[in-house]
């Protein structure tokens, strides 16, 4: 076979293929990496700070992956947040941990992260090729080769790590999913994660900008509710975004009715706090009587207009109707999904290779051997907290355990 050889070759220079790529000396190993240079998408991880994981026992983590969080049991225990950490710290990143849970590099720049990975895969003395896309993937005698534009490698074992379509400016192409078919594997179409709803005729873009903590979502199609969810939410000025949207958005679809509780009471609560505040100081406006339902000002009026209560309301002159309109845009407002943020805008992909087809405590192909797909190629999507990159370091670290056994 003429062309160049290799222990094993990684197709695609993120976070998961730096870090396989790191672990597997005295190996000869090959990255290829299709932009000009390695780790475009992990620079701009958490607005370029890097979330890189998150707190707590791991064992919680698998939650945090939706319908399939259990796939990546094995690798999650294998190689944990607290290994994560401890493996950068050896290289000199510290880091930091916010009241939420997520853990970033002390310095706040993603840039940190991608230098101690380049510099473990120097240390490995990994050959990183920038600049050069992999055109085919074929397995030929036992041999895979990646075919590029001016060569073609040879190497035992493959790894594909090229995400998945999110962010395709930084290079999340889908390039994985055309090899994974290639060499045999099925693949559930890819769709955007991680990303904003945007609403039918959005009745709060004025508001663009507030962010309410606690709220309460719940999802509805065809008259039946799909699902419960609470978090942080923010208002913008097309829809709604947030955590607690962003992390839902996997379970939703164009045309879906969202339900949003802005106000942490139930209804019944809520209802009775503001007959209780008209009781006791009835010759305030509706608006000022609210303090208690813990929500923005500026939300709290524009809901108390919407209810259809005219300026100047006190809690004397409410009414009923007028209440019961009030306590319900608080705690259950209707939003109808216009569509969802595409790839340009999405953090994740969901969708990505059939996980039925990857040995989970290897991430090896079960179709062929010697073939890895680690990272967002896999049919993962996490959470936003830092459970993306946690999967990535994960998966990576099963693999080049397996890889260093069939070398």
């Amino acid at each position: 076979m003429v062309g160049r050889h290799y222990d094993c070759i990684i197709i695609g220079a993120g976070p998961a293929g730096l870090f396989c790529a790191s672990l597997l000396a005295p190996a000869r190993v090959l990255v290829l990496e299709k932009m000009v240079l390695p780790g475009r998408k992990l620079l701009i991880a958490g607005s370029g700070q890097c979330n890189i994981t998150h707190t707590g026992d791991v064992k919680n983590f698998v939650s945090h992956y939706g319908e399939h969080g259990a796939f990546l049991r094995p690798a999650l225990m294998a190689f944990p947040n607290t290994a994560v950490r401890e493996f950068f710290e050896r290289l000199g990143v510290s880091f930091v941990e916010k009241e939420s849970g997520k853990v970033f590099p002390e310095s706040h720049s993603a840039d940190d992260i991608l230098d101690a990975l380049l510099d473990a895969c120097d240390a490995a003395g990994v050959e990183i090729l920038s600049y050069t896309p992999a055109e085919s993937v074929a397995c030929e005698n036992g041999m895979y080769a990646v075919k590029t534009l001016h060569t073609t490698y040879y190497a035992k074992a493959l790894v594909i790590a090229t995400g998945g379509m999110s962010y395709p400016q930084t290079g999340s192409t889908g390039d994985g999913f055309l090899f994974a078919k290639a060499l045999g594997h099925s693949v559930t179409p890819p769709c955007p994660a991680l990303t904003p709803v945007y609403a039918v005729r959005h009745q709060l873009a004025d508001l663009s900008g507030i962010s309410v903590y606690g709220a309460t979502i719940s999802i509805w199609r065809g008259g039946k509710k799909l699902l419960v969810r609470s978090g942080d939410l923010l208002i913008t000025r097309f829809g709604y975004s947030g955590p607690v949207i962003l992390d839902s958005a996997r379970w939703m679809r164009t045309g879906d009715m969202l339900r949003i509780g802005f106000c942490k009471k139930k209804p019944e609560e809520l209802d009775t706090l503001i007959r209780a505040a008209c009781s006791s100081a009835g010759t305030k406006q509706i608006q000022n009587l609210l303090d208690d339902a813990e929500c923005p000002d500026r939300l709290v009026k524009h809901m108390v207009q919407e209810s259809g209560i005219p300026e100047g309301t006190t809690g004397a002159q409410l009414t009923a109707s007028q209440r019961s309109r009030l306590v319900e845009n608080l705690t259950s407002y209707p939003v109808e999904i216009d569509h969802l943020g595409d790839f340009r805008v999405a953090m994740a992909t969901a969708g990505g290779v059939v996980l039925d087809e990857i040995n989970k405590k290897t991430c090896e192909s079960k179709i062929s051997p010697g073939l890895f797909f680690i990272g967002e190629v896999l049919d993962i999507d996490g959470d936003t907290g830092g459970y993306n990159l946690q999967a990535c370091f994960s998966t990576a670290f099963l693999s080049a355990q397996r890889i260093r056994q069939i070398l």
